[in-house]
């Protein structure tokens, strides 16, 4: 059975359900933006639905909502209605890794998968034509994927441009390179300093769960969230990145930008996070 369609080919269906996943990333939202623009009879049938695992930081909900509205359709909220402090317990308060990634399966993979049921259903991937990698494809057989980007060639400054010209780029964008939950074990340094900035409270609050949950592991290997930042702030000033509060808004973000790193090959099985 084929799995993947082109975007013509899902438009030619009318018998399945059409869905779109929205991680509160730039990716995903763009897709959605570029579905509603471009393709209206399409956007009129989607299904843009946000796996939420209550521990999403305050902006993606924010940004959610000025999607929201700019899409004039509902976002619809699933979930596995279990916090995550639930799923540590079960999982013998082993924090999840890249190895063991629980979290995922659990608070997204399988919400979603319950979401859709045993429909026959085309969902929408925003991965970019720049892009070597497929992302998160159900191996259910009434599931099938569509890359849209893929199909009409668009790529990560497309994507912005998109995000610019309709909804604006997410805020946390300024610190970090990809949504997700707060305490995302994929956070490079700089994020993990960038959290303890901008929700002092979650960086705490990452730190209680990593001193009383971990069983000895943590967030990142073979260091405490407070060594992982006192690294950071060291790196920050090795490269100049500290900035004034007198510093441009747009140089902060051009400057960040052109120090981050995207498409990490070993996070590829949490695209449907971060996308």
């Amino acid at each position: 059975m084929v799995k993947h369609l082109t975007i013509q080919q899902a438009m030619a269906d009318t018998h399945s359900r059409h869905v779109l996943g929205l991680s509160g990333g730039k990716d995903s939202a763009a897709l959605a933006v570029h579905i509603k623009d471009n393709y209206p009879d399409l956007h009129d049938k989607m299904e843009y639905f946000f796996s939420d695992t209550g521990a999403e930081l305050s902006e993606v909900y924010e940004f959610l909502g000025v999607l929201e509205s700019y899409l004039g359709k509902e976002i619809i909220r699933i979930g596995s209605e279990r916090p995550f402090e639930h799923w540590l317990k079960v999982h013998n308060d082993f924090l999840p890794s890249p190895k063991q990634r629980w979290c995922t399966v659990n608070m997204k993979l399988k919400p979603f998968e319950s979401y859709v049921g045993n429909d026959d259903v085309i969902s929408y991937i925003g991965i970019r034509a720049d892009e070597h990698r497929d992302g998160y494809v159900s191996t259910k057989p009434n599931i099938k994927a569509v890359f849209p980007f893929k199909d009409d060639d668009l790529e990560r400054e497309d994507i912005y441009q998109i995000l610019r010209d309709s909804v604006g780029i997410p805020k946390y964008y300024e610190w970090r390179s990809r949504s997700g939950c707060y305490f995302c074990f994929f956070q490079r340094r700089d994020e993990w300093l960038g959290l303890k900035r901008h929700h002092p409270e979650l960086f705490e609050k990452a730190k209680e769960i990593e001193r009383k949950s971990g069983n000895g592991y943590t967030w990142v290997q073979g260091m405490t969230l407070d060594q992982v930042v006192e690294l950071a702030e060291k790196k920050e000033k090795e490269k100049g990145l500290i900035f004034s509060d007198k510093t441009p808004d747009k140089l902060k973000w051009q400057r960040v930008l052109e120090n981050m790193e995207e498409d990490d090959a070993d996070d590829q099985a949490c695209i449907i996070c971060s996308l």
